[in-house]
């Protein structure tokens, strides 16, 4: 969803960067790509094992992150340019779709609403449910059971690495869209397809 769906990361950072300044910890943009595709919890738990503060509990410190972020999006998302384009052509091949997301049911919905995709998912599953976040494979293989198909079959798009590995793990084809902070990563040359626009995919 993020980066994919919407050009999320930069709203991401930008709440990132206010909220961690909070507890003591400066970050930039270059940083917060250390934690791309990561869940919220893990996020927040990356840089309290690097830069521990006293205050705050790290799930409030998560909290106020996942308010920023939903806020920045109600107000300000925009899907990816060419996003239309690929799903008027999946929907012209009946491909069924699934959003499989590292972010909580509460952003994923603030997302949908604002974008206007609501109806467009077969099914939509978060990582929240899982017991391990991305590069993990876990939700993609339980998205994967709920649309009752063999993940094998499946096609994932992924803009983070911490994806393209999660995606991967699962057996699934993966086509990476990188965020251009990541672009020249090497490390995605495990993607099957690699594309620098969302309408190259299409």
């Amino acid at each position: 969803m993020d980066g994919v769906l919407l050009d999320s990361e930069p709203l991401w950072q930008r709440a990132e960067i206010e909220v961690f300044a909070t507890v003591g910890i400066t970050l930039d943009h270059q940083r917060c790509r250390e934690t791309m595709g990561l869940r919220s919890d893990e996020l927040v738990a990356h840089w309290y094992a690097r830069y521990p503060w006293t205050g705050p509990s790290l799930r409030e410190v998560e909290d106020d992150v996942l308010r920023t972020v939903t806020r920045l999006i109600r107000a300000a998302a925009e899907p990816k340019i060419g996003l239309d384009a690929v799903l008027g052509v999946l929907a012209t091949r009946n491909v069924r779709l699934a959003l499989a997301s590292s972010s909580p049911y509460a952003l994923i919905t603030a997302v949908l609403e604002r974008l206007g995709l609501t109806e467009t998912f077969t099914c939509i599953h978060s990582a929240e449910e899982e017991p391990y976040g991305k590069p993990h494979p876990g939700v993609y293989l339980t998205t994967a059971r709920k649309l009752e198909v063999a993940p094998e079959t499946c096609c994932a798009i992924e803009d983070s690495l911490n994806g393209v590995l999660a995606a991967k793990a699962a057996r699934m084809t993966c086509v990476a869209v990188p965020d251009v902070g990541i672009a020249s990563d090497a490390r995605l040359a495990i993607a099957d397809q690699r594309t620098f626009r969302l309408a190259g995919f299409a």
